[in-house]
């Protein structure tokens, strides 16, 4: 995983009115193993690397909540709206 981050909102379908802030690298290799038996390297960023990450943290038996900051509470989906940001991609 990246040293970089961003920290964005998250949701969770058990927990659908509410979303939180997780801070999440900005870039991640993923080492898997296809049904073959073949190694597979992938390398996510951006967006694509937050939802890999948050998949990832649920195999582990992790919640975005376990990832928000200490003392920090979800905020409502009311509230969330209109709070996010375009992706700023390298040229």
């Amino acid at each position: 995983m990246s040293e970089e981050s961003d920290e964005q909102y998250e949701g969770y379908l058990s927990f659908f009115n509410v979303r939180g802030k997780v801070s999440r690298p900005l870039r991640m290799t993923v080492e898997t193993t296809s049904l073959n038996g073949a190694t597979v390297t992938n390398v996510y960023q951006r967006g694509l690397d937050r939802l890999v990450k948050h998949e990832i943290d649920h195999l582990d038996g992790l919640l975005y909540t376990d990832r928000m900051q200490s003392g920090v509470l979800p905020i409502r989906v009311e509230e969330y709206r209109q709070t996010g940001r375009a992706w700023a991609y390298d040229s």
